[in-house]
């Protein structure tokens, strides 16, 4: 084992040498994204490779990494198999192109700016706002996140001296992260940012799958089968049966996670130019529907990798080496710090020359996706959807593309600054993933039912969604502060509330209760309030087909996207368009929508017959091991087709996105602006 964060000459070159790559490509995109839809949705010229890959990338950053690699070194492999209740919704999603398609055909570059489409400006204001606030407390940790994961995966000091005093060195990397970042984000908006994310994700792709095989062949099966099974009893990590009736990661945790999987697409917002950036519906659709395939590369590296990590800290074989490390990690002054440290630390310790520089690049880029996306998205939606619709309140002139995106680049640049700020002053008292769900949940619990019955139903009213958008802000809001901040109800003592302070107690220590239940009640009196609201409302109803340029509404789209909409009365049999096919698809996308929905299909079925077997004649931990080696390497060689398949797709894709804004005309009214004559 090496010495903790020994970076070499050739480790550093590496991640410079993908800054530089990535810089070249997104210097070319300049000229395109001088125009508010280029900057904010690429023109909406990208195809579904491309949009896949680097959407898929922009969801994985180190951010995300931390948050499963804390999950896999408790849950090992048992969260895997329960996952797999979630496969048959992943069917519906992928052949329905549930939410995304229909989204992609009203044209709306915002969420909010489809929502007032469908409700009212005032509502797009609302949600404009809440999405933003719960948005940015949410990305505020990322850049910190990273810093400290690049500080103990490359041995960089934690403190340095300068001028006398002690600085933490964590404060000046942040400001070279998002600075680069921000650079990325202002050459070309969207069209830089999905440009760089595709070519970041092929990179890391490959990188990844060698890690994961350098991984499993230098710790051995053997040696993590045997960490695996010394597991306490009721925390199998081999033994989905075995992780004990108090486990929260148990079937009722995975079916309110499909649910909310199902209830909550694209409510959330932090990748949202990808949403409009498809060239057509259908190509969102697929893009969707292949997100399955690439997901399968980076789940596996975030299992691989903390599973290898308690290993090496745990097993009697890297005993001498892994005393340096328990060390380094007894260092940090919370738990959740130590939590966040296990894998950096480890891994910079242990990665050969060469590979250390390829990790460490892989995980720049991981970081680079996600947080110029997230920058460009937060900063966008403040200026789209709460600036200029109250703007629009003062005066009806235009502002003006050059104006335009000089706003926007100040919001994504006052973004970038409070992160900054907010990373300097949070002390982490909790894992990575208790913040994320606890500040994305305030938004997504009432959103969803006012996307999905604003697309799908028109019957729903202006009213219902505003109720029951306050509904399940006000009770997911409850539900966060019962069960993580009981405290903040001690006023009530002694006063006519105290009833209301007695059950909040109650709540906050019952057990069964968790955040996911919590939540998923939020989330079903949302969708109460919403449909019981619009029932009362009347008869009257909302004209979907012209929200979505369908039927005689076609001609009110731009004559580039006229021939790509679909007739539903031409194109295959009856049986086959109930499924979601339709005339846009070719014989390849046929066959592609099969495979892929076969994959699903075929675990569903292995779930069920395990899962039965393993509760009437029993399967020994000792099997259950044996499986998931051979899982791990059937997926690893699956990932390693899927990158080939993908990056030769995306590459294809980039080339015709080129072609495509050499000839495209940006219309300077496709600015985000609801005009009511359109």
């Amino acid at each position: 084992m090496s010495n903790p964060g020994r970076m070499s000459l050739i480790d550093w070159a590496i991640p410079l040498g993908l800054f530089l790559t990535l810089l070249g490509f997104a210097l070319r995109t300049r000229v395109y994204g001088r125009s508010v839809s280029g900057f904010l949705a690429a023109n909406r010229c990208a195809g579904r490779y491309l949009v896949c890959v680097a959407y898929n990338t922009a969801q994985v950053g180190i951010i995300t990494l931390v948050w499963f690699f804390q999950q896999y070194y408790d849950a090992g492999f048992t969260s895997i198999w329960w996952g797999l209740i979630e496969n048959p919704l992943m069917i519906v999603i992928a052949l329905s192109g549930w939410v995304i398609y229909r989204f992609r055909e009203t044209r709306a570059l915002t969420m909010a700016q489809f929502l007032e489409v469908r409700y009212s400006k005032k509502f797009r204001i609302f949600c404009g706002i809440i999405a933003f606030l719960a948005g940015v407390l949410n990305y505020a940790i990322f850049p910190a996140v990273s810093a400290r994961f690049f500080i103990w995966t490359c041995g960089i000091p934690e403190t340095f001296e300068f001028a006398g005093a002690t600085y933490r060195s964590v404060g000046p990397l942040m400001a070279l992260l998002l600075s680069s970042a921000l650079l990325f984000v202002f050459l070309g908006g969207q069209i830089a940012v999905m440009v760089t994310d595709f070519l970041q994700g092929v990179f890391c792709n490959v990188v990844f799958l060698i890690l994961i095989a350098w991984l499993m062949v230098w710790v051995g099966w053997g040696r993590i089968e045997t960490v695996m099974l010394a597991a306490p009893a009721g925390h199998s990590m081999v033994n989905p049966l075995g992780i004990g009736s108090e486990s929260q990661f148990n079937a009722w945790y995975w079916l309110i996670s499909a649910f909310t999987l199902f209830y909550t697409m694209k409510a959330w917002q932090g990748d949202q130019g990808y949403n409009a950036a498809a060239i057509t519906p259908h190509e969102a659709k697929m893009a969707q529907l292949l997100s399955g395939w690439r997901w399968r590369v980076l789940m596996l590296v975030a299992l691989v990798v903390p599973v290898c990590v308690k290993t090496i800290l745990l097993h009697p074989d890297f005993a001498a080496d892994a005393a340096p490390l328990h060390a380094l990690i007894a260092q940090q002054p919370t738990d959740a710090l130590q939590a966040e440290a296990r894998v950096p630390l480890a891994l910079g310790a242990i990665l050969p020359m060469g590979l250390l520089g390829l990790f460490v690049a892989a995980m720049y880029g991981a970081y680079l996706s996600t947080d110029d996306t997230y920058l460009h998205s937060w900063g966008s939606i403040f200026v789209q959807d709460v600036v200029l619709p109250i703007r629009s309140y003062l005066t009806d002139q235009p502002l003006g593309g050059r104006v335009h995106i000089w706003l926007l680049r100040s919001a994504i640049s006052a973004v970038a600054l409070f992160a900054f700020v907010f990373g300097l002053l949070y002390e982490p008292n909790q894992y990575v993933a208790m913040w994320g769900a606890l500040t994305a949940s305030v938004f997504v619990a009432a959103a969803g039912s006012v996307i999905i019955g604003g697309l799908y139903w028109s019957r729903g009213t202006t009213t219902a969604a505003w109720l029951a958008m306050i509904v399940g802000l006000l009770t997911s809001l409850y539900s966060i502060l019962a069960k993580e901040r009981v405290e903040m109800f001690d006023w009530m003592q002694g006063t006519v509330l105290e009833p209301i302070l007695v059950a909040t107690r109650q709540l906050h220590e019952n057990r069964w209760l968790s955040g996911q239940v919590l939540a998923f009640g939020a989330m079903s009196l949302s969708i109460a309030t919403y449909v019981l609201v619009s029932l009362a409302g009347g008869v009257s109803r909302f004209n979907l087909d012209r929200m979505l340029h369908r039927g005689s509404y076609r001609e009110l789209l731009p004559e580039s996207e006229r021939d790509f909409r679909a007739d539903a009365s031409v194109g295959p049999p009856r049986w086959m368009q109930l499924l979601g096919f339709n005339r846009e698809y070719s014989t390849a996308d046929t066959w592609v929508t099969w495979i892929t929905v076969a994959w699903p299909l075929a675990w569903t079925i292995v779930f069920i017959v395990g899962t039965i077997a393993a509760l009437t004649i029993g399967i020994s931990d000792q099997s259950w091991s044996t499986f998931w080696h051979w899982w791990t390497w059937l997926i690893f060689g699956v990932g390693c087709a899927i990158v080939v398949w993908f990056s030769i797709g995306g590459i294809r894709d980039l080339f015709q996105m080129y072609a495509h804004l050499r000839r495209y005309a940006a219309d300077a009214r496709d600015d985000g602006t609801v005009r009511r004559e359109d």
